[in-house]
């Protein structure tokens, strides 16, 4: 199994957007982390090395700063 995250979008400002995706977490983030998000289904499934799964977005990584 993987681990799903819900990932609240921000804009440039750092603002909520209030527009969600559902993520896999392949960086171990947790609640309150601001995360990149691969939000494209072939590289999503190309990281998570799955050719036929229905994924399309996927946590690659925690921002320490912006």
């Amino acid at each position: 199994g993987q681990k799903l995250l819900v990932v609240d979008q921000i804009d440039p400002a750092g603002q909520p957007t209030g527009h969600y995706d559902i993520c896999v977490d392949k960086a171990q983030a947790g609640i309150g982390d601001r995360v990149l998000v691969l939000d494209e289904g072939n590289g999503a499934r190309q990281v998570l090395e799955l050719s036929t799964a229905p994924i399309r977005a996927v946590i690659v990584g925690i921002v320490d700063d912006m």
